[in-house]
């Protein structure tokens, strides 16, 4: 009998990190959008780490608590990691649960692409452009020799990155020439992972004839932003039509634009979250849902209500049926 598999992506909004709600009214708001999902494989992006006691490594302890009792608690799972302690790193971790064994998995940041080098505007010598994040890949066993590659990304968000001596407070910047720097960096650093992703892809795509890719996470950009087409790879962009094996299918576009939004910003409805997949798991593929109906404004709400205990990014969610054998 061909068997249901349904893969979802959700950003968490800092998980763990504190703030005006207590964790429990987190929980309470957050597990029924995980248990509304029946996810069997879940991507999840910006769970921060905590630390039990001084000096040791930090470990996810407020995503236990949130998926204490559900499904999921029992789940396979893989996570980022701080590069320095080996434990969880304290904030923005990226974490793939999944009801399928995991045969492999691993991380990439500045494997493929080292960092670009730049000189700050007001002088200096160079200065490297890291990516914040790394990308998390976890090969999922569906049986019959067949492995679902599921690669979960957090792009960096266009806002302006950080220059020395460029802000007052957290806020505030000091002059516009130095936002406009961080916001050249902060580009910089989001095509950056965008090509690592892409090169990531690549080699998965070398390595087998048809592979089962799905690319899932917060992109931090539309379809049709140099972030998204980059790790889509369309034949219209490369110019080839031999190369149309090596694109992304969005998923998104089964649905009416009407629902296609996973952020509200100021009002206007964005679609940011991505389910990606390559062409031999898009013929499995039976339909997506984008939960946004209770989705607040993320300026609107996050001055309202600071500090409250929803995400402001809906879940996505596409169902697909492994056939048999």
């Amino acid at each position: 009998m061909p068997e249901s598999l349904r893969l979802a992506t959700f950003n968490m909004e800092s998980l763990g990190l504190g703030g005006e709600v207590t964790l429990d009214e987190r929980i309470a708001v957050l597990r029924p959008q995980l248990d509304r999902l029946r996810a069997d494989v879940l991507c999840l992006q910006e769970v921060d780490g905590q630390r039990g006691e001084t000096g040791k490594r930090r470990h996810l302890a407020a995503l236990d608590a949130l998926l204490e009792g559900t499904v999921y608690d029992s789940f396979r799972r893989v996570h980022t990691h701080s590069r320095s302690t080996g434990g969880a790193r304290d904030r923005h971790n990226l974490v793939i649960l999944a009801r399928f064994p995991i045969t492999d998995h691993r991380e990439l940041r500045h494997d493929l692409v080292a960092p670009p080098t730049c000189h700050p505007v007001d002088g200096g010598g160079p200065r490297a452009i890291e990516w914040d994040r790394p990308i998390l890949h976890a090969a999922l066993d569906l049986g019959g020799d067949r492995v679902l590659h599921v690669v979960n990304v957090h792009l960096r968000a266009p806002r302006a990155a950080y220059v020395a001596g460029g802000k007052q407070g957290s806020d505030r910047w000091l002059t516009m020439r130095g936002w406009a720097e961080g916001m050249f960096l902060a580009v910089v650093k989001r095509a950056g992972q965008a090509l690592e992703t892409r090169l990531f892809l690549d080699a998965l795509m070398d390595a087998e004839a048809q592979p089962l890719i799905a690319v899932c996470g917060d992109f931090n950009a539309d379809l049709h932003e140099t972030p998204v087409r980059a790790i889509r790879g369309d034949e219209e962009d490369a110019g080839n039509p031999h190369l149309i094996a090596r694109t992304l299918v969005p998923l998104e576009r089964s649905l009416p634009r009407s629902q296609r939004f996973s952020v509200v910003h100021h009002g206007r409805p964005q679609m940011l979250d991505h389910v990606l997949v390559s062409r031999r798991l898009y013929g499995w593929y039976l339909g997506s849902e984008i939960h946004n109906e209770a989705l607040g404004d993320e300026m609107i709400g996050a001055r309202a209500v600071p500090g409250g205990p929803e995400s402001f990014h809906a879940p996505v969610v596409a169902a697909f049926e492994i056939p048999d054998g």
